[in-house]
């Protein structure tokens, strides 16, 4: 339950907007679900009008009218208590008893000794994006006409909400983690351009995805553009040899500005210090790293493309695939209170989700959104001084699958998968230890529809292989030669193209050891290749 508190001198004019049709003309049936006693008595659950609307704000009003009392920044405290749309909706009982325990708590009403203040809750329906949602209006003015306190009134908010959430069996809001939020103009602009999502989390994905593929800040640099993003550094001040931060952004359409989004705003994990944290660090790596972002600021070829560019080898693949199944082993042991420990986990998994969803879905759809909801789990507030346990990595596979290509072996596509659902699970089962019951929900049902598309995937590409008589002699072991020879004949007659298999030459690929050289990258094997060509 989230709450939001404002605060203003317009009585009327708030209680007014709050009974009339809503900007969206989202207002429904707007009525009263608590307030205090004398004015339930008189307005109860009745529909309000404008004229129902205008006699609970002179009621309200009343003592400020009365002591002429001043409160600086306004006296009318408003705020708003909404649910997650995928919460459901209550009943005008639990939310006016929900209301009447949070004005207990804000210490609103006179159960802690003073004169209690005049308010009501509102409901009217859902917003536009769903969210059930009561408004609680009171007058910051008491009835022996001194002032409501209101010093950390929204951090006392936040403490009433948690344990109301307790109390009413809600979804948990903790303060470990928090996803980062988008603005109405934003979420505008993806609705006029048709988009399937804002902007800030397409970029968010890519970065994550970028950053967790790469070894070093100069390769994250080179990925980034080779997925097509505008990349700008940000230096200290007065030098061009130092980069504090970076911002990226989406190629703009014609005639459109491109929106930049600074690291941390896309996301707690993403801001540069906190990236590095996971990279290569030397003097050498440093300086490469200067280099790509001076030639990304200039729009620039990369300075040393690298091992971006190359076909990762079958070896690789179960390399890697190992990597995370041993990923997983170890977040069987670790502790559910080593919160960095879960959300690097999570960080690098929802990096391979993302990385799946850019290789087969046209548009973001269920393996992107497994990659937000792991992404969410990636997010802490504060990230801890103390070294987490350490714990096995998962950034190999973001690597080798943004690098794959239609070519790469079904039986290594299915066995990454199976062991990067199975670590979603176990950051899903640690959710449900400590009752997050959000995240268990959201988890849950992401990884389910990304399990379905990668499933449909596999089918729509996957070739049948040609029949043989040593695979007939296995499935059927006491039939004679000559039946078999017929069966083949039989069967291959039923399918298949009479044109021979298109041959083509061998891809160079990146080997699990040895040296890595730079080369050319497959034309075919992205449909945005990169920047430079």
């Amino acid at each position: 339950m989230i709450p939001n508190i404002t605060q203003g001198d317009r009585m009327a004019g708030l209680l007014v907007y709050l009974a009339g049709p809503g900007r969206a003309n989202e207002h429904e049936e707007p009525h009263l679900v608590a307030g205090d006693s004398a004015l339930m008595a008189w307005h109860d659950d009745n529909e309000l009008n404008r004229d129902a609307a205008l006699d609970v704000a002179n009621a309200l009003d009343r003592a400020h009218q009365f002591y002429k009392t001043v409160v600086d920044g306004g006296h009318v405290f408003h705020c708003s208590l909404s649910l997650a749309a995928e919460e459901g909706q209550l009943t005008d009982g639990q939310w006016g008893a929900i209301a009447t325990d949070f004005m207990k708590d804000m210490d609103f009403t006179g159960d802690g000794g003073k004169a209690p203040a005049r308010w009501v809750a509102v409901r009217h329906g859902l917003s536009k994006n769903g969210n059930d949602h009561i408004h609680i209006v009171a007058s910051m003015v008491r009835d022996d006409g001194t002032k409501w306190n209101s010093w950390k009134s929204k951090y006392k908010s936040q403490q009433a909400a948690r344990a109301l959430e307790k109390k009413y069996l809600l979804n948990q809001l903790g303060e470990l983690r928090a996803e980062r939020g988008f603005t109405p103009a934003e979420q505008a602009k993806a609705v006029r351009q048709g988009l399937p999502e804002v902007e800030r989390h397409s970029l968010a994905r890519k970065v994550r995805t970028c950053a967790a593929a790469s070894t070093d800040e100069a390769e994250f640099v080179r990925r980034a553009r080779q997925e097509g993003l505008l990349v700008r550094p940000r230096y200290a001040a007065g030098r061009t040899d130092v980069v504090t931060g970076y911002s990226v952004a989406e190629r703009p359409r014609k005639g459109e500005r491109a929106v930049w989004f600074g690291g941390n705003s896309l996301g707690r994990d993403l801001a540069l210090p906190k990236l590095r944290t996971g990279w290569e660090s030397t003097p050498e790596s440093a300086t490469a790293a200067v280099a790509e972002w001076n030639a990304a600021a200039r729009n620039r070829r990369p300075a040393n493309p690298g091992r971006e560019r190359l076909q990762p080898s079958v070896e690789l693949w179960n390399t890697y695939a190992n990597d995370i199944s041993a990923l997983r082993e170890k977040l069987a042991a670790t502790p559910h209170g080593d919160h960095a420990a879960w959300a690097q986990a999570a960080r690098e998994t929802s990096a391979a989700f993302g990385a799946w969803s850019r290789r087969i879905e046209p548009t973001p759809g269920p393996l992107a959104d497994a990659a937000r909801e792991l992404a969410k789990s990636a997010q802490l507030r504060r990230y801890p001084t103390r070294p987490a346990v350490a714990v096995p990595s998962a950034r190999g596979a973001a690597m080798i699958l943004l690098a794959a290509t239609s070519k790469s072996d079904r039986a290594a596509y299915a066995l990454m998968f199976r062991q990067l659902a199975q670590t979603a699970r176990a950051i899903h089962d640690m959710h449900k230890a400590t009752d997050d019951l959000r995240r268990v929900r959201g988890l849950a049902a992401a990884v389910t529809a990304a399990t379905k598309a990668v499933e449909a995937s596999a089918t729509a590409q996957t070739t049948l292989q040609p029949l043989t008589m040593e695979a007939l002699r296995e499935q059927h072991p006491g039939a004679s030669e000559e039946a078999l020879r017929a069966r083949l004949i039989a069967e291959r007659s039923r399918g298949g193209s009479p044109f021979p298999t298109t041959l083509t030459k061998t891809d160079r690929t990146l080997q699990a050891a040895g040296p890595v050289r730079p080369q050319e990258p497959n034309r075919d094997h992205h449909p945005n290749p990169g920047i430079e060509r």
